[in-house]
């Protein structure tokens, strides 16, 4: 392995091999070690990563039913036809 770059892959073969766990829990005992740490790319050095929330939108069947609606109220189901360009 030495001489290229060493990828979580990699990393996962050598511990299916060498240990003899399965390739799946290889993978889960890589992952767990490298949980958590990254490395800047420009200077190379490791940093701690933070876990993070991210905020998802999702719509409610109610709100999907009123788009759908359009603007006239028609409930069928379908979307609105586009009203022609103003000239």
């Amino acid at each position: 392995m030495s001489g290229k770059t060493v990828t979580r892959a990699d990393l996962c073969e050598v511990v299916y091999q060498k240990v003899g766990f399965s390739r799946t829990e290889s993978a889960a005992l890589v992952e767990l070690v490298l949980k958590g740490i990254g490395r800047n790319p420009k200077t190379g050095k490791e940093v701690p990563i933070a876990p993070r929330r991210v905020m998802v939108f999702k719509p409610s069947a109610i709100l999907k039913q009123q788009i759908n609606a359009g603007p006239d109220g028609a409930g069928d189901g379908q979307a609105a036809p586009a009203s022609p360009a103003p000239r």
